[in-house]
């Protein structure tokens, strides 16, 4: 057995790192996380201090088992997992499960996965800094506090089931904020000019220095121009110069990854992860943007190696944030001499991208020569402006340019030999209409941006922040491609004005970030009645003080208690007096009943309702299709709504009905409910388009096989690929290729399910239709119907008699027919 236990968060870490440790040297993974707080509210004792309680899951007790047994048998305990607050915070629970003392356990930390980072690491160990885990505690802990005190708030006045939380509801409250400065923006046309010349046989452009705000002050100016001589009035040369931008912290690998690779955050996040713990890049959570000295001078070698001498020129770049303290580096490529890395396309793509970022960070500024030239003619005062580059030298531009979220860019272009007085030949002179552009809806890169920006999250919260508030359904993704707007183009040319119309396309929000209704209703109650929580400010703020309480300035449980006692008193304020949201708002009267129909958020989603519940007729409702809101929609297209269910046809002599239900709209074909895709407006749906969504799910649900007498479906759901057979849905894995299963692959499929279904019974009577099953965490259900009994965790399910069973069985329903008579 080695003398050495070293415990790492992930086994391909730990793969990497026992490839530099001799024999002496047991390298093993705690699978992230092996405690986390209690479930329910009972996960913080307020009376005590908010001494927080934990627990180790079911599905970790196996890995602390290992552990204990591996530390007990080992002469030193090294915790090596993460440098950040997340990673102090494990090894501390690992020293507290596992029983270590500073005896016998070291701390290592090292900022990338080398032989010489590691056993550098091994040379300089440290004790657990109580203050990274007193920090991730209080965030913990505070964020514990907020969900579990704001949700039932939520629950009893907007909707069940909702959430909140200290920085994933400002995050959607900056989603909303966007939304509505671009519902409340009024766009403005105006005519930019643009003249095009030639001289010396060589064309370029210039733009005039006036925009015109109607077509006939655009129209006024191009026959003012008709005839004109142009002159260069001057041309003005300056050296200029671009410089390269620093290295990669978390946001800004996370913005240009989504700009230039198309990633997610997360999905940014976790092909990192892969080449950190595989040795190729340094920690990827980090708010620095320093490169050590050994970075520099590798850095610098691989530039004149590939390059040339003149193409290096090592810099220096500080850290603005001011709470930067996650990681001591920027993310950088462990060797820069490694072109190339990573196990998939992904990898590779995103590796390519950071060692282009950090080797032309050190590299020379590229040197240009910019040149203005300032045109003017005869026929009016409006002078035309022309912009060009030369590269003089391309420095770090060989290597890398930045991307930017702006949908357009122009570039000067070069331009020919110019001089004063010289008189460039116009070949036309356009005007085109443009319209002004409201602020443009957050992708999940720029609101990381904006969350940076206002102190809001640390490097280690972005990527799950955003998970968060989609996963919930505040936000979503958009998938509109726009719309079809028509624009005005002005022509002179050749001594003759022409207008033509052309088309373009306006107010795409494909994969923009878009608040749901629930999201708009949720985050206006909050801002209501939590305005602290809301408030960017104090969202900060919070954020300084965890930084405080990690430098050892501040004691956690004071900062938790400053915050905790007002806000206790404003949640039970809420509860009593905040009225219930819905997000109502009064459409119009319903010309066919004379009642009010108004909008409104219900028990399944965003809904349109016609009538009052006090009324002597009940209420009429309608669920809202995708693309339409609750701010958005209109009268004529709520009405529209209650068309449905609506019979459109037959079909092999059954009714084609199509309605909206409570997961979307569908076609009802006799027995068959089919739905009609999300992107599809129901009122679209004719006969022969049912017709040919029946026939569509007919195929697809057409079996593929036979087995036992029982045939053999397929299809693809929420969790992927499966089977359906004799009522039983069995997952298909990737080791199958699904497209084309094979008899022997579904009879193994089957076969294998089956054996689990019987595995997980305990006990099984029958004839009494009453079974005892496994459950999730180590627990067992007693099963009878609809009946379900939760067993705890300690009971012995083996002495388990039939008699015992129902006795239970009966005990609990009486239980269940008193809550529903009180209720």
């Amino acid at each position: 057995m080695a003398k050495n236990l070293v415990i790492v968060e992930s086994p391909a870490k730990a793969k990497t790192i026992e490839k530099f440790l001799g024999a002496d040297f047991t390298v093993k993974s705690c699978f992230g996380h092996i405690r986390d707080l209690v479930k329910g509210d009972k996960a913080i004792d307020i009376e005590s201090g908010y001494t927080p309680i934990y627990e180790v899951p079911a599905d970790k007790q196996n890995v602390v088992n290992d552990l204990k047994r591996l530390a007990k048998k080992s002469e030193m305990v090294w915790l090596a997992s993460d440098e950040d607050r997340e990673g102090e915070a494990i090894s501390w629970h690992l020293s507290e499960v596992l029983g270590l003392t500073k005896e016998n356990t070291k701390r290592i930390v090292f900022h990338e996965i080398t032989k010489p980072a590691i056993l550098k690491a091994i040379e300089s160990p440290r004790q657990i800094d109580e203050h990274l885990v007193d920090a991730q505690q209080a965030r913990r802990v505070l964020d514990r506090l907020v969900g579990f005190k704001l949700s039932p708030v939520l629950w009893k006045k907007v909707k069940p089931s909702l959430s909140a939380g200290r920085v994933q509801s400002v995050a959607v409250r900056l989603v909303v904020e966007r939304e509505e400065q671009i519902l409340n923006f009024a766009s403005e046309s105006t005519y930019k000019v643009v003249g095009h010349f030639k001289q010396g046989g060589k064309s370029f452009k210039a733009e005039a220095g006036t925009k015109f705000k109607s077509e006939q002050e655009a129209l006024a100016f191009l026959e003012s121009c008709k005839g004109a001589l142009y002159t260069i009035q001057s041309v003005d040369v300056k050296p200029g110069s671009k410089k390269p931008s620093p290295p990669f912290t978390t946001s800004t690998l996370q913005q240009e990854a989504s700009r230039k690779l198309g990633f997610s955050v997360s999905r940014t996040m976790l092909v990192a992860q892969k080449l950190y713990e595989n040795g190729h890049i340094t920690y990827m959570r980090t708010d620095s943007v320093n490169l050590s000295e050994l970075a520099v001078n590798s850095a610098k070698s691989e530039i004149e190696n590939l390059y040339g001498s003149e193409y290096s020129s090592p810099k220096r770049y500080s850290t603005k944030s001011a709470g930067a303290q996650e990681a001591h580096e920027a993310i950088r490529p462990t060797y820069f001499n490694k072109l190339k890395a990573g196990n998939d396309d992904s990898e590779e793509r995103l590796y390519q991208l950071i060692w282009r970022r950090a080797i032309a960070s050190q590299m020379s500024d590229a040197r240009l020569e910019k040149t203005t030239v300032k045109i003017a003619n005869d026929k009016n005062n409006t002078l035309f402006t022309a912009n060009g580059e030369v590269l003089k030298f391309e420095g770090f531009l060989k290597v890398y340019l930045e991307g930017t979220d702006e949908d357009e860019q122009e570039a000067a272009g070069l331009l020919p030999p110019l001089r004063v007085g010289d008189h460039p030949e116009s070949t036309s002179i356009t005007a085109t209409q443009r319209f002004s552009r409201p602020p443009a809806r957050y992708t999940e890169a720029s609101l990381v941006r904006k969350l940076e920006e206002l102190g809001i999250g640390r490097p280690s919260t972005y990527a799950p922040t955003i998970s968060t508030i989609q996963k919930r359904g505040y936000v979503e993704k958009g998938k509109n491609e726009g719309k079809e707007r028509v624009y005005n183009v002005l022509t002179l040319s050749r001594g003759e004005v022409t207008s033509v119309k052309k088309k373009e396309t306006t107010g795409s929000n494909k994969n923009k970030l878009i608040p749901s209704d629930i999201g708009k209703v949720v985050t206006d109650f909050l801002i209501k009645h939590f305005d602290q929580i809301m408030d960017y400010n104090f969202t900060a703020r919070v954020e300084k003080e965890f930084d405080e309480i990690a430098n050892g300035l501040k004691e956690w449980s004071t900062m938790i208690d400053d915050f905790y006692n007002p806000f206790h008193k404003t949640v039970d304020t809420a509860l009593e007096t905040a009225e219930r949201a819905s997000g109502e708002r009064p459409l119009g009267i319903d010309p066919e009943s004379g009642k009010q129909v108004i909008v409104r958020l219900g028990k399944f989603g965003p809904m349109v309702q016609i009538g009052k519940a006090d009324e002597e007729e009940k209420p009429r409702f309608a669920s809202l299709q995708t693309g339409q809101t609750l701010g958005t929609i209109t009268l004529d297209e709520a009405l529209e709504l209650f068309k449905f269910p609506k019979t459109i046809g037959t079909y092999e002599g059954h009714e084609l009905v199509v309605a909206q239900g409570r997961f979307g709209p569908y076609v009802k074909f006799d027995k068959m409910f089919v739905s009609i895709p999300k992107n599809e407006d129901i009122g679209s749906v004719n006969q022969e388009r049912a017709i040919e969504l029946i026939q569509e799910k007919q195929r697809a649900d057409a079996p593929i096989d036979e087995y036992e007498g029982h045939p053999v479906q397929k299809g693809v759901g929420r969790f992927g690929p499966f089977i359906k057979w004799n009522g039983m849905f069995i997952n298909v894995s990737k080791k199958y290729d699904f497209d084309n299963l094979s008899h022997d692959n579904i009879v193994e499929l089957i076969e294998t399910k089956k054996q689990k279904e019987i595995e997980k019974y305990i006990h099984r009577w029958d004839d009494e239709g009453i079974s005892v099953q496994k459950a999730r965490w180590g627990r067992f259900n007693i099963i009878k119907g609809k009946t379900k009994i939760e067993l705890p965790k300690t009971f012995d399910v083996e002495s388990l008699t039939l008699d015992a069973v129902k006795k239970m069985i009966e005990e609990k329903a009486p239980k269940k027919k008193g809550r529903a008579k009180k209720k």
